[in-house]
């Protein structure tokens, strides 16, 4: 079963991978460097301060902690636990893929970029999506950034969709701790 699953997520990965073209490489290493969002994250942040005020302060500290666990998650608990090769490491792959940067760490199960994005996605959408549902497309630009991971031989499609799933429960979790305490913290003003 497991050398079934791992050649599918091969041969899904090669094809993924295969789909490039060199106008896009530069779009791809653009997505797949995390120094580039930099100054969208602080546009966020000052968003968020500008509209929330001290309420900010709560959310970016939410939005910090499910980014933290989900990167935790990924690096120091899954990839020395799996030792799963990224693919850009595999010599049997070497001259199928489309290597696009150096390769990185040995190991790549489970995608940080992936799991970063998507709990920022994911807790902006629980945060505050109900009063501006535009959040909603905030999940396209982790969708982005994770096949450039895959385009840029970085990881399998299974590394990336691990990585959504473990950022979407991390900030699940994150912002349900959030609301529970402004809960018990607004019950103890009514009482």
């Amino acid at each position: 079963m497991r050398d079934s699953i791992n050649q599918l997520d091969t041969d899904l990965f090669l094809w993924l991978n295969g789909l490039y073209a060199s106008w896009l490489d530069p779009i791809m290493i653009f997505a797949t460097e995390r120094n580039t969002w930099f100054p969208f994250y602080a546009l966020l942040i000052g968003w968020l301060a500008f509209r929330y005020r001290k309420q900010a302060i709560w959310m970016v500290l939410t939005l910090a902690a499910a980014v933290a666990i989900s990167d935790q998650t990924a690096s120091a608990l899954l990839k020395p636990l799996t030792l799963r090769l990224r693919p850009c490491h595999v010599p049997t792959l070497q001259k199928l893929i489309h290597p696009v940067l150096e390769c990185g760490g040995l190991y790549g199960f489970a995608s940080s970029h992936a799991a970063n994005t998507f709990a920022l996605a994911t807790g902006l959408w629980l945060l505050i999506g109900k009063q501006y549902p535009w959040t909603k497309w905030i999940f396209l630009w982790a969708i982005f950034v994770s096949y450039s991971r895959i385009y840029v031989a970085a990881h399998y499609p299974l590394d990336v969709l691990t990585g959504a799933g473990i950022g979407v429960l991390a900030a699940t979790l994150c912002v349900f701790i959030l609301r529970t305490i402004q809960g018990q913290f607004t019950h103890r003003n009514a009482v």
